[in-house]
């Protein structure tokens, strides 16, 4: 399958995918070959001139269909065009695809690519580099499932970034804000009960730093954007609170995420703010089941039953009002697998073209 991000045209090479599922193991054999300049570490990037992918059926995710008997020219790193007749260079590589899908890059716009464990507390205390195998392996799954862009909510640095760029790392193109900031005793303060001490540069692992009134959030504000952040997590709350949610909105934040708590008076201020809502219904579906396997603390699990059924009735609730809506996993350790169930949970709420586009359409100006 060749899928592509919408907003950067940029080319990434998967296996492809047929019309009802994965194509057969001689067909991405096939293609594979055919694609002679695929090597790994280079992110899957083409480095032939030109490739003309024939008889294809585009999804369309902007009309919500799927417009069979199209040419999908790549030139390069960058989708030059998608038609019919479309002209190509002589020594242009040529593939059919017939029987495959070719659609846009899935965009998931809450990540967090370096949380290798539910229990984040414990990954303060890890080796930077310790992390970043782990968050490798992480990013490589991502991108084999589809996603060519991830926007990452706390906990990514620009040297993971910048390794995924320059094709060090294989996987999706990482959207980084750093450190979420979070106030003494807030969702991001993951130090134990008998624990005062906050030294400066602790811990270089941690998701998220403290910092409490305007001068200090003004300078970790400043810290993250010098390391090269393209966007600010700020943790208003203990993660989901209705009061939280407003007051961010009115506050100018441009994106929610979670708002599993929101009431009637949020999606107007949704809307009168031009923000994005970004659910994460998966994350709180996949800590119920496997949340103690993979090391989430017992208070925090206690934690997931008060809003996992809240999410949905906040999803349908923006839905019906017509919130910008974008697709986020915000899944934890093991449970990074789960990544594209957001899907099938969404699907209790919404029509799957309407899924589909806030993957790519939706998560492009929110993430992008």
């Amino acid at each position: 399958m060749l899928v592509a991000c919408k907003r950067y045209l940029e080319v990434r090479w998967l296996a492809p995918r047929s019309v009802d599922g994965f194509a057969s193991v001689e067909q991405r054999a096939a293609l594979l070959r055919q694609l002679g300049h695929w090597r790994p570490g280079t992110m899957g990037r083409a480095v032939a001139s030109q490739t003309l992918f024939a008889n294809a059926s585009v999804l369309d995710t902007e009309r919500g269909v799927l417009v069979p008997g199209q040419a999908v020219l790549v030139d390069g790193e960058r989708i030059a065009g998608v038609g019919v007749g479309l002209d190509s260079a002589a020594e242009a590589r040529v593939i059919d695809v017939h029987g495959m899908t070719l659609m846009p890059g899935l965009i998931d716009c809450h990540v967090h690519v370096t949380a290798a464990s539910a229990h984040l507390a414990q990954i303060a205390e890890w080796s930077p580099t310790y992390l970043a195998a782990h968050a490798q392996q992480i990013a490589r799954a991502m991108l084999q499932r589809g996603f060519t862009t991830v926007r990452d909510a706390g906990g990514c640095d620009f040297g993971f970034a910048q390794a995924i760029a320059e094709g060090l790392f294989e996987g999706p193109r990482v959207i980084f804000g750093g450190r979420a900031l979070s106030q003494t005793g807030g969702h991001g303060d993951d130090r134990g009960r008998g624990r005062t001490a906050h030294e400066p540069g602790y811990s270089y692992t941690a998701l998220s730093t403290i910092c409490d009134g305007v001068p200090e959030v003004r300078k970790a504000v400043r810290e993250e954007i010098k390391r090269g952040a393209a966007h600010i997590k700020l943790m208003l709350s203990g993660g989901v609170a209705a009061r939280a949610i407003n007051r961010g909105l009115q506050c100018g934040v441009r994106t929610i995420e979670h708002g599993n708590l929101m009431d009637a008076s949020t999606p107007p201020l949704f809307l009168e703010h031009q923000a994005f809502y970004v659910p994460t219904l998966v994350t709180y579906s996949a800590l119920s089941e496997h949340g103690r396997e993979f090391g989430l603390p017992e208070d925090s699990y206690r934690k997931v039953f008060d809003v996992l059924d809240a999410g949905l009735r906040a999803l349908e609730m923006a839905y019906r009002a017509g919130v910008p809506i974008a697709y986020g996993t915000d899944l934890l350790g093991g449970m990074h697998v789960q990544q594209l169930h957001e899907f099938a949970i969404r699907a209790q709420v919404q029509p799957a073209a309407d899924i589909l586009r806030s993957a790519t359409l939706g998560s492009t100006t929110s993430a992008c």
